[in-house]
């Protein structure tokens, strides 16, 4: 099976002979991935070994007329942070050189990482719902709510939860931590 260590979403159009030098950059061949999440819209992969002897697929993907899915893929370990970061990199350097723009990046490492809403999320979209969840009571269990690390950078932190302070539910969630929301976003 395999699992995304790294992912960059990006959206733009590109002509055949940026779509060669991109294949030709990442040293990708274009058949498609066969196995794990969103194979039926690869069209381009190759295995690789890390450093570390960890097993990893790289691959590209398309979705719809315009959509671009770059993801590192793991087999169960997962990749060094050398590994990660060195792919991060290259999908933003891959995107930046054929002029398409970055949506976001998945871990998010800085705030341009993050796709943000800019108006308020329905329900269904928020994650959570209507109803805010009683067991979140403090930020440092909200940060795994929004899939990040308590690790994860400051500014993404920052980003994540001024969209979360949109949703409907925030105004469920215990003033102690809308409070302690307000303070980690002035820096206290």
């Amino acid at each position: 099976m395999l699992w995304p260590a790294l992912r960059a979403l990006a959206y733009g159009h590109m002509e055949n002979d940026q779509l060669t030098w991109l294949l030709d950059d990442l040293s990708l061949t274009k058949n498609v991935r066969t196995e794990g999440p969103g194979a039926e819209q690869s069209i381009a992969h190759r295995q690789l070994v890390d450093d570390a002897g960890v097993p990893l697929v790289l691959d590209l993907a398309r979705t719809g007329d315009s959509g671009w899915v770059f993801t590192l893929f793991h087999t169960g370990q997962q990749p060094a942070a050398a590994t990660i970061e060195g792919y991060r990199e290259r999908f933003r350097e891959a995107v930046r050189q054929v002029e398409l723009t970055l949506v976001q990046v998945e871990p998010p490492a800085s705030a341009d990482e993050v796709l943000i809403m800019t108006v308020a999320p329905d329900e269904a979209d928020s994650p959570f719902g209507s109803h805010w969840n009683p067991a979140v009571e403090e930020l440092g269990r909200l940060w795994a709510h929004f899939g990040l690390d308590k690790n994860a950078p400051r500014e993404v932190k920052e980003v994540k939860l001024r969209e979360a302070m949109l949703t409907p539910a925030w105004r469920q969630a215990p003033k102690s931590l809308r409070h302690e929301a307000e303070e980690f976003l002035r820096g206290a």
